[in-house]
């Protein structure tokens, strides 16, 4: 007797039918067009009537498919409604080397945490990259392998032979110039390195060999200005990249005189204003993000604000994560106040475990 088993499993009549239906479909478009091949007609992309009915009919086989199409690196960036924004205090060209130093494990923390999140891509926006202008902003667009650029001088001759593999996403790259017109910003894709503001606290984050990226790196300037309402507003501009899989870092330092060096004699005990400001930084970054954009505009213009950051192109980068960062609520996960300088670590909105 014939076994009735089979009459109750979809797929023995689900997977001739389709491709009966394929076979079918593809043969209704000619095999060339002007002489050119055509490639093969993929479901994806075929008449949405067609695909809408076949779905209506099988849509546990089509939820499978579709799941399945997806590598998984990319489902899980794809089902994590919005990812964290980070800013890092990435220190100088030698935090790579000074394993000893109490932000080297941070930041290894800090690099495990974020691939965990296997992002699609990484948008970087380094201190150490102001634009020619102070209304345009520039990205790297290019392709390929990302060249280094040694954007320091004085040290070791073994730190202009440090490496960090990345490369760049010229979609990326369009997408984000995209978002910045619709937000009214000036901006132009370029050809270029990443800086030490990028690379030596990457190579602790996201060493090569124990935590490395898997994915696209692209880094994107500031403002020639110190403005730091249109560092918020470039921030949200970009925001909308968080629910795309898209992990966006700010780097800098929370407070960074190199001039003061000289005054701390060696010793790690902060001077005065590396304490206040950073504490006062700290408060203004963790109010209601609905008041953060103001009590972070306030900041600058405290009285030690100029000792922090004679010039503050490393403090931008704090609100350029901060205004990507939305209506998510913004943390200090670590902080370190050291002589002239201070590292804290922020992160503006929940890893997707704690949501």
């Amino acid at each position: 007797m014939f076994d009735t088993w089979v009459l109750r499993r979809p797929t023995f009549f689900v997977l001739p039918t389709l491709v009966i239906l394929l076979a079918i479909l593809t043969s209704s478009f000619p095999s060339s067009v002007g002489g050119s091949s055509m490639p093969p007609f993929p479901l994806s992309l075929a008449p949405s009537s067609l695909t809408t009915t076949l779905k209506g009919c099988f849509p546990r086989l089509f939820s499978t498919i579709s799941t399945s199409a997806v590598p998984r690196q990319q489902q899980s960036s794809t089902m994590t409604s919005k990812l964290p924004v980070y800013f890092f205090s990435h220190g100088g060209p030698d935090v790579q080397y000074k394993t000893s130093h109490p932000v080297y494990p941070v930041l290894q923390s800090l690099g495990r945490e974020i691939t965990s999140l296997q992002p699609k891509a990484l948008v970087v926006f380094s201190a150490h990259w102001q634009s020619p202008s102070e209304s345009l902003i520039q990205l790297n667009s290019a392709a390929g392998q990302t060249p280094l650029i040694y954007d320091f001088y004085g040290f070791p001759p073994e730190f202009y032979q440090a490496a960090f593999p990345s490369e760049g996403n010229p979609q990326l790259a369009s997408r984000i110039l995209s978002l910045l017109s619709e937000a009214g910003i000036q901006a132009q894709g370029v050809s270029r390195g990443i800086d030490h503001g990028v690379f030596s606290g990457f190579n602790v984050a996201f060493d090569p060999k124990e935590n490395p990226l898997h994915c696209p790196l692209v880094q994107v300037s500031l403002f020639a200005s110190e403005d730091p309402d249109a560092h918020y507003r470039l921030g949200q501009a970009v925001q909308t990249l968080r629910e795309e899989g898209v992990v966006m870092i700010g780097t800098g330092m929370t407070v960074h005189n190199l001039r003061d060096m000289r005054f701390a004699h060696g010793s790690s005990t902060p001077l005065p204003y590396s304490v206040s400001f950073d504490n006062a930084l700290k408060e203004a970054v963790e109010v209601d993000p609905k008041a953060r954009q103001e009590k972070m505009r306030e900041v600058t213009k405290r009285p030690d604000a100029r000792q922090a950051h004679p010039w503050m192109d490393h403090l931008m980068p704090v609100y350029v994560a901060a205004g990507a960062g939305g209506e998510d609520k913004g943390k200090q996960i670590w902080t370190l106040q050291e002589a002239s300088f201070a590292w804290a670590q922020y992160r503006f909105g929940e890893l997707p475990s704690e949501e």
